[in-house]
């Protein structure tokens, strides 16, 4: 019960496909989606079918619909989903010859001049008959992916519809290394495509946390740093929003790695600079004091801790 294809082809479980809902659906739309999914699937609604039927239609629930509802109904997993969707989109755009329309709704989303207004008809026609046969199933959520893959592509940039068509036969007639060469000038070299997919993690997280919203910016750095975790920036602006969000523990842990991979980064030593200010006011309670600072309650540990920061960054130690 895999699909190889659209968004599945690069490693992402396509959720919004599996359920047939639009990539912007909001969670009462994946709701209204995923019961009328449920019904279909039902044993009730499938009484007539044969027990093979009724096993097939119980293992499409269990394995895909229902963990693709759990993802985007709740709003962490959801929004973490999106920003993989963001990468993969970025993915594709640098290079095109991943993406093989095989439909044609498909191929007018990806060279459509109105790309929503094509992306939403296409879905609303493929959506129809999604789960109407148990045996089509798997070949229809490939269709949609298809389409969330041209659709993500075109919405994070658009490419000219030329450069599609050319890596679209480069790929049926095999022949890859063409494919580089009609490419050329717009498929960027390894390592500036990796800088600009940094540079717009950071800056969707810096938009993100001039909004006040830190748990969004912090779900787009944390990607970053998934997608490239040996790059000293990415861990450095991540320990300065955990630093900012009074996530110490984890603002700890990240400007540690900043300055492993990069001693002399600049925001790295920063943060830490703060964070040793942090656990200088805020010392752990000694033995002597038995826990309590004088004519007040017991001191409450932040989930920093200045005793990790001290472990972290190699403190003074207590004589």
């Amino acid at each position: 019960m895999q699909v190889n294809r659209g968004l599945f082809k690069l490693d992402l479980v396509d959720h919004h496909a599996i359920l047939g809902v639009p990539l912007d659906a909001d969670p009462k739309q994946v709701r209204k989606r995923y019961l009328k999914i449920a019904r279909k699937l039902h044993p009730d609604s499938l009484r007539t079918a044969t027990d093979d039927q009724k096993q097939q239609a119980s293992e499409l629930l269990s394995k895909l619909v229902n963990p693709a509802y759990e993802t985007l109904s709740q709003e962490r997993t959801s929004v973490e989903h999106k920003v993989r969707l963001k990468l993969k989109g970025e993915q594709l755009q640098a290079n095109p010859a991943l993406l093989s329309p095989s439909t044609e709704h498909v191929k007018k989303v990806a060279n459509s001049n109105n790309v929503d207004y094509a992306y939403s008809n296409a879905l609303k026609v493929l959506i129809l008959e999604q789960y109407d046969s148990l045996d089509n199933v798997i070949d229809a959520i490939g269709d949609i992916s298809e389409l969330n893959a041209a659709y993500v592509m075109r919405q994070g940039g658009a490419l000219a519809a030329d450069v599609i068509k050319e890596s679209q036969s480069s790929v049926d007639a095999g022949n890859a290394t063409k494919a580089e060469e009609d490419d050329k000038v717009t498929v960027m070299s390894h390592r500036e495509r990796r800088a600009q997919l940094i540079e717009s993690f950071i800056k969707r997280a810096k938009e993100f946390e001039y909004k006040g919203n830190f748990s969004r910016a912090i779900v787009e750095l944390r990607e970053a740093v998934k997608a490239h975790p040996q790059n000293p920036r990415c861990h450095a602006e991540l320990g300065r929003l955990y630093m900012r969000s009074k996530q110490f523990t984890m603002a700890g842990i990240h400007t540690k790695r900043a300055l492993e991979l990069e001693p002399n980064n600049e925001m790295a030593s920063d943060v830490k600079k703060k964070l040793d200010a942090y656990n200088r006011r805020n010392p752990p309670s000694g033995p002597s004091s038995g826990g309590k600072r004088p004519g007040k309650g017991p001191k409450k540990p932040d989930n920093g801790g200045g005793g990790l920061f001290g472990g972290l960054f190699g403190g003074n130690k207590r004589k």
